[in-house]
Order: C-alpha cells, then sequence, then structure tokens
C-alpha cells in the first residue's frame, strides 16, 4: 500500500534521509550534487530551511510502511504557477505507482493552491522521468531551463492545470 505523508520542517531527518539516498542513487538526475549536501552542507538548519518553503508542499511516499520516493511543489514566480522539484523514487518502489501517486498528488495541491499551469525542470536525457511527466500531460516548453556544469540546458516541461492547451 502507497502511502503519501506532508512533511514539515520537523521531518527533517526523514527527508534528510530520502535526499541523500536520490543524491546517490540517481546523480544524472539533479543539479544539486550529493557532495553539496554532506560535510559542511549538512546542517539541521539548511534542511529544516528547505522544508520551510513558505506555501510549498513537500511528499514522503511510503510504501508497504517504508520510505521509498518524495516530491515537492513550490509557488511559482509569477501568480498562477507552481513547481514539481525533487521527485524521486527508490528502486523498491520503481514501477509500483510511487511516482504516479506522488506527481498526482503535486498536481493536486498546484490546483488547490490557485495554480493554473504546473512546470518543471528535468535533466536532458533522464529518459524515464521524461516518459512519466509525458504520460502525465506534461509536454516540452521549447524554453532552455537553467545551465548545466556540462553547458546543456534543463528541459522545462509544462502542464496546463485548468484544462485548456
Amino acid at each position: 500500500m502507497i502511502e503519501l505523508r506532508v512533511l514539515t520542517p520537523d521531518d527533517w531527518r526523514s527527508w534528510r534521509a530520502l535526499r541523500l539516498a536520490a543524491l546517490a542513487d540517481a546523480p544524472y538526475a539533479f543539479k544539486s550534487r550529493l557532495s553539496e549536501w554532506q560535510g559542511p552542507g549538512d546542517r539541521e538548519e539548511r534542511w529544516r530551511d528547505r522544508l520551510s518553503v513558505p506555501d510549498a508542499c513537500d511528499l514522503l511516499a511510503l510504501l508497504d510502511g517504508e520510505p521509498v520516493g518524495m516530491a515537492g511543489g513550490t509557488p511559482g514566480a509569477s501568480p498562477g504557477e507552481a513547481w514539481l522539484r525533487s521527485l524521486w523514487v527508490g528502486a523498491y518502489g520503481r514501477g509500483r505507482g510511487v511516482a504516479d501517486r506522488l506527481l498526482d498528488a503535486v498536481e493536486e495541491w498546484a490546483a488547490a493552491a490557485g495554480a493554473h499551469v504546473l512546470r518543471l525542470s528535468v535533466i536532458p536525457g533522464n529518459t524515464h522521468a521524461i516518459a512519466l511527466y509525458r504520460r502525465h500531460g506534461f509536454a516540452d516548453t521549447g524554453r532552455p531551463g537553467d545551465l548545466l556544469p556540462d553547458g546543456r540546458h534543463e528541459v522545462v516541461m509544462a502542464k496546463r492545470l485548468d484544462g485548456t492547451p
């Protein structure tokens, strides 16, 4: 059974464990590097701050009681816009609907928060993530995302939440 929990700053240890697991498991999928969140970057206040973004939604997915995934949603810079952040599912949860549930929950949060569009950035070549997002109705916006260290740009995808194309 898949269960989703909304995280608060007091859940920083749970989020920390999943975030570090995600960065170790799939470094190709994130702009952040594991080394940035370890050593001097591994501070309680930093983890708490990440879970304290105003009006954001941070989710932990459990499968059969075991933490297996995470996703977040943050308000966008423009009114009516929200962003999907840091979606990841560990090996035990893959292929079992966990990513779909997390993505659906972030979409529901965004719509309830008044967003008309949900955007995300994905590393080019992350074919599994891109396929998941397309299956959920996201399309490439054609706008380049942030510049990556290798000179490529993130792919920005978006989905209308109000039913318009």
